[in-house]
């Protein structure tokens, strides 16, 4: 029974057990220390979902054994960063997304090329999945065979630990993916669960008819129905039907038991032990099932975020988390806390909307979508922030509210259709070249593939041998970026958009790339474009030295820390978007030109944001805010009051 007084005994208990377990290492007290300050939110996150006093024990040995496996440089780490706790909030953070694999190569390529991440000015890098996936088809590496050792033509758990070593020595931090909700169906515990080991067959939804499947059914949406219907598949060995809400070899595990929520925090203290700074928990919204909903988003997940946070500041308190969960804006706050969670949980959520708000704002010429949406995010905890970005590995899903194109005059599908044809480069006069991903005939939805500078314009105007649409796509991928970057949070840079790599389509020569045209933007990195030794480097020159001014610029503005809000709001002109931060170092206004041409707009109405003088920190020059100001085609100012 879950009382104070049983809560008490156990937890005391169970630091007995972790004094016990670490009394001969040097390093036991500063656990213990640990524990006191995050037991009781260990605690809270467990007893909605589990029971704690069955649970705890087991946690106990891991958390012990992860310390006592934890190497000096990783402790000293974990200390250095409980005093800097805001590490990923600075403005001097800056993250970069790459594939291993097409990256360098493999880690030790990574290694090698720790030098070029350095001159970008990254701080921050994310390898996308590089433990062992399944053979053949695996979701881009998502569908994971093991846990526990790197995908073998990339290297070893050595190799792996010696990269972070090395980023560390740089000043870069690495950051993992964790898929949460799902393993590859030959994952050792699928294996053992099809070889009839009761223990392991209840690490997975099973179910010996349809009866429970239909009922579940009737509120699930379809996530990739074109190549994956139903989230369910029946499996001969099991002799049931397994839950498998992404792919039939992608099979969902039953957080609902707490043996696979100790397997989980052991994983994650062994991946922070490699040199994980940030796990990164993929399909966190998905890992609870509830009968008559969409299985997302369910309250349990915050319980068994806020549980696991907790057993990681415990024991590797230098790594974070950072929530997958691309949601509607109603639901993606909770992932970095609210209420009792707040501050408890991940402490970097994708800004979804940001993203798709910038593209719908740049094919629209018009920031009021935007400025309307955004300002309806509830505030995140100061202790949290959002990871921004313009393009990923994945699709753009146009999730563009009803409510807010009506409160602009648009209708909301029609808007959805418009982006996707666009996008798609079948509008009229449209500047991108990308392709439809995932079309529903049931909803109309339509998703996009395509590089950022695919869809910025720049494939249309080399193809073109155009020079002057050249420059407006490069400024126009300028402006986009100078969003993501100014917006506060993390910024996140995408392999090779710091580049302007185009799409490649060569994915359609590999049979097990083919059906999947997301793969045009997951080109292999073109070092001949950094070397200087390709044709196209001269444009790739001039994307990179944008990108690096931005990069450059931001970090020495306190105001884009995390922990500062960001205001939106059109001007007097809806091709005129403004970003406001108010922080007691100083505040910045940042005005973005959404189109092509020159634009006049009102300024006396940053007037009191900023005063008649201010100095732009893109471009180094002062600026008189006069009552009428004319910012150039996809201008971005970064704007900060002079005193005169």
């Amino acid at each position: 029974m879950n009382t104070p007084d049983s809560r008490s005994r156990t937890l005391t208990a169970a630091r007995e057990q972790l004094r016990t377990a670490l009394a001969a290492d040097d390093g036991g007290v500063e656990v213990l220390t640990r524990f006191d300050r995050w037991a009781d939110d260990l605690w809270d996150g467990l007893a909605p979902v589990y029971d704690p006093e069955a649970v705890l024990p087991a946690l106990v040995d891991v958390i012990a054994a992860v310390h006592l496996a934890r190497r000096p440089a990783l402790r000293q780490r974990d200390r250095e960063r409980i005093l800097r706790p805001d590490w990923f909030q600075s403005a001097d953070a800056v993250g970069y997304v790459a594939y291993a694999d097409l990256f360098a190569g493999n880690l030790q390529g990574i290694r090698e090329r720790i030098d070029y991440l350095e001159r970008l000015g990254v701080t921050y890098l994310h390898l996308m999945p590089l433990l062992t996936p399944r053979p053949g088809a695996n979701d881009g590496g998502y569908a994971v065979m093991d846990y526990r050792n790197v995908r073998p033509d990339l290297g070893t758990m050595d190799d792996l630990a010696e990269l972070s070593a090395d980023l560390h020595a740089a000043g870069i931090s690495l950051t993992l993916d964790l898929v949460l909700n799902h393993v590859a169906r030959e994952h050792e515990w699928a294996r053992l669960a099809k070889a009839g080991d009761p223990h392991y067959r209840d690490y997975f939804y099973v179910f010996p008819d349809r009866e429970r499947p239909d009922a579940y059914e009737a509120t699930l949406p379809e996530i990739f129905p074109a190549f994956a219907p139903g989230n369910f598949t029946w499996d001969e060995q099991l002799d049931g039907w397994v839950w498998t809400t992404f792919n039939e070899w992608q099979w969902d595990v039953n957080w609902a038991n707490p043996d696979v929520f100790v397997e989980f925090a052991d994983i994650i203290g062994f991946l922070a032990n490699q040199g994980a700074d940030c796990i990164r928990l993929d399909a966190i919204a998905f890992v609870w099932k509830r009968l008559g909903t969409n299985c997302q988003n369910q309250p349990e997940v915050h319980d068994i975020t806020q549980a696991l946070r907790a057993c990681a500041r415990i024991m590797a308190p230098a790594t974070i988390f950072k929530a997958e969960a691309i949601v509607g804006p109603q639901d993606v706050v909770a992932y970095l806390g609210q209420g009792e969670h707040a501050g408890k949980v991940s402490d970097l959520a994708y800004h979804n909307s940001l993203m798709v708000q910038i593209w719908s704002a740049l094919a629209s010429r018009d920031g009021r979508l935007l400025s309307t949406a955004l300002p309806k995010f509830a505030p995140i905890p100061v202790t949290g922030a959002w990871a921004t970005y313009l393009r990923c590995h994945d699709d753009i899903g146009w999730a563009i509210d009803d409510a807010d194109a009506a409160a602009v005059g648009w209708n909301g599908y029609s808007h959805r259709a418009f982006l996707a044809d666009f996008y798609a480069g079948d509008f009229p006069g449209s500047f991108a070249t990308g392709m439809h991903f995932q079309s529903n005939p049931e909803t109309g939805d339509r998703r996009t593939s395509g590089s950022a500078a695919s869809l910025a314009g720049l494939e249309a105007a080399i193809d073109a041998a155009d020079e002057d649409a050249l420059d407006v796509a490069i400024a126009r991928l300028t402006c986009a970026y100078a969003m993501v970057f100014g917006f506060g949070g993390l910024p996140l840079l995408y392999m090779g958009d710091e580049l302007g790599m185009l799409n490649d389509r060569s994915y359609l020569d590999d049979p097990a790339k083919r059906a999947d045209n997301r793969w045009m933007h997951r080109p292999p990195m073109n070092w001949h474009l950094v070397d200087g030794t390709s044709r196209a480097s001269i444009v790739s020159d001039r994307v990179f030295a944008a990108v690096t001014r931005l990069i450059e610029a931001r970090k020495h503005l306190p105001a884009l820390h995390a922990s500062v809000a960001t205001d939106a709001f059109t001007t007097s002109n809806p091709a005129v978007l403004v970003f406001r931060r108010r922080h007691a170092a100083g505040s910045i206004v940042e005005v973005y030109n959404l189109s092509e041409s020159p634009q006049s707009f009102e300024t006396a109405a940053l007037w009191p944001l900023t005063g008649p003088y201010v100095h732009d920190h893109l471009s180094g020059e002062e600026i008189a805010m006069h009552d009428q100001s004319t910012i150039p085609p996809y201008g971005t100012w970064w704007l900060t009051s002079v005193l005169r």
